[in-house]
């Protein structure tokens, strides 16, 4: 406990220097009003400025990009409540009580315990973080190369099983990120794979390319195709202090989505998306006003809430401590440590404990800055919607081409970044998605290393990945996972020849 208390001062004397103070609160204001504007959202926003943080310390260019994250939580709600258009994926649960509460001319209260519940959520899976980083990292340490291929493997399964649409497209995806991640030069070896005589390539590929390609640029894309209707709320916000009654309806909700949050945003493929559905639901059965559900109920805006919050919180836990990505926002950070020359993982805390204990502070005092940005600038953040998408996405997309050439002075990352968004953009249009993509990207290599290691340890055995309680345990997580996907299709497929 001495050692907790003597790590968080620690942490909070790195958060609280003037660069990082500026650079959390910057975050959290950019994640605000990408939050609020409909169609950017966090992956896209955070590959975006992926070149921006290449200058910066890491510490200083992680607490930003986490600010960002967890701030699009928070400005989500915003449009979410008062013009029934969520910003980011995890609000769309929002809209559907939040904007009756609007109609019904409780906005107010309805912004008030979506910030409220945020803060609070955020706050105690902030706790959950600073708690289990340090036991989870000693765990992670008795990890063998078996150990750590089959968790990744793992990784890939869930992410691909947690993914909008297809079975089959989202294992493609993950292959074809984990292919992607193999161009190169072959670290053991020498031997240059998959780069096609291209000089250029022997690197690998620029992860801010197709990070920036495939999300940033390709969303813009697309929302340039989408026709621009917004319907702006034209009753007033009205008082945001609630009643006696709603805080004692709203209050349990706070506290179920604050728990179901903060243990979906560990799991790979989780999240602030899944934990914010999943709140939705349970609070459908569980609450008592459940009978006003459709009609505004603000339990319906309290428990997701806290549950995208506290999951965008506690999916920083499996990045810390094992060095694997929960999801596309946390591989982006992987990238993010990785340009900086920072390999993630169970060494972190100990090679790294600025950044481990000076981001884990920095999420309190964000979560503070969130609260006051959100509720007295409400007017700000709907104004911002009134400017139109053409004044915006040029001038996106030259800070783009001029970020991702700033990385390494080639003018071969811009053209690797416009081929990305066209293929992004074809993903979109044949309804792939393209998060299980940079997660293989990124685990890939990873998977390579640990595989050759263990192989090599082994003599060749591929018995010890068996062998190995841990890696044994995994696997059969990772089979079931892969069953349970594959059961549905199966079942149809039985049925239509049944049928026939």
């Amino acid at each position: 406990m001495d050692l907790l208390i003597a790590n968080l001062v620690h942490g909070f004397g790195v958060a609280l220097s003037l660069d990082n103070l500026l650079f959390a609160l910057l975050g959290a204001f950019i994640g605000t009003a990408i939050g609020v504007l409909p169609g950017i959202g966090p992956v896209a926003t955070i590959s975006l400025l992926l070149p921006i943080t290449f200058g910066q310390p890491a510490t200083t260019a992680i607490i930003m990009l986490a600010g960002i994250y967890y701030g699009a939580q928070y400005g989500g709600s915003t449009t979410a409540i008062l013009l029934n258009l969520p910003g980011e994926v995890s609000a769309v649960v929002t809209t559907l009580e939040g904007y009756k509460m609007a109609r019904n001319g409780r906005a107010g209260a309805a912004l008030a315990i979506a910030a409220i519940g945020s803060f609070f959520a955020g706050s105690v899976a902030t706790i959950l973080v600073a708690a289990s980083g340090p036991l989870l990292t000693e765990v992670a340490l008795s990890f063998g190369p078996a150990d750590y291929f089959s968790l990744m493997l793992l990784g890939l399964i869930i992410s691909a099983v947690l993914a909008q649409g297809s079975v089959v497209k989202s294992v493609g995806m993950v292959v074809f990120g984990v292919a992607l991640g193999l161009v190169g030069t072959d670290v053991q070896t020498g031997q240059q794979r998959f780069t096609f005589g291209v000089p250029e390539l022997s690197d690998g590929l620029n992860f801010a390319a197709i990070a920036m390609g495939v999300f940033g640029i390709a969303e813009i894309i697309l929302n340039l195709e989408r026709p621009e209707v917004r319907e702006v709320l034209t009753t007033k916000v009205g008082s945001m202090f609630l009643t006696k009654e709603e805080w004692k309806r709203a209050t349990p909700s706070v506290l179920r989505g604050t728990l179901i949050g903060s243990a979906l945003g560990i799991l790979p493929g989780g999240g602030a998306s899944l934990a914010s559905f999943g709140s939705y639901m349970m609070e459908r059965k569980m609450s008592k006003g459940r009978n006003e559900f459709g009609t505004g109920a603000i339990e319906g805006v309290a428990g997701p809430e806290a549950a995208n919050n506290a999951a965008a919180q506690t999916s920083f836990i499996p990045l810390l401590t094992l060095g694997i990505p929960s999801n596309a926002v946390m591989a982006l950070m992987v990238g993010a440590l990785i340009i900086q020359g920072i390999q993630p993982g169970p060494r972190m805390v100990e090679a790294q404990p600025d950044l481990f204990w000076g981001l884990i502070c920095s999420m309190w005092l964000g979560n503070l800055m969130l609260l006051i940005i959100n509720l007295p600038m409400i007017g700000m953040w709907v104004k911002l919607l009134q400017v139109p998408y053409k004044y915006m996405y040029p001038a996106i997309l030259s800070f783009c081409a001029i970020g991702v050439y700033s990385i390494n002075n080639n003018v071969f990352d811009v053209y690797q970044t416009v081929f990305f968004a066209i293929l992004g953009y074809a993903f979109a249009k044949l309804k792939m998605e393209p998060a299980p993509l940079l997660v293989g990207f990124v685990l890939g290599p990873m998977m390579e290393e640990h595989l050759r290691r263990a192989m090599l340890l082994s003599r060749g055995d591929p018995i010890v990945f068996i062998e190995r309680p841990i890696s044994a345990v995994l696997l059969a997580i990772a089979a079931l996972a892969l069953g349970l996907m594959l059961l549905p299709a199966l079942r149809k497929k039985k049925e239509a020849a049944m049928a026939g």
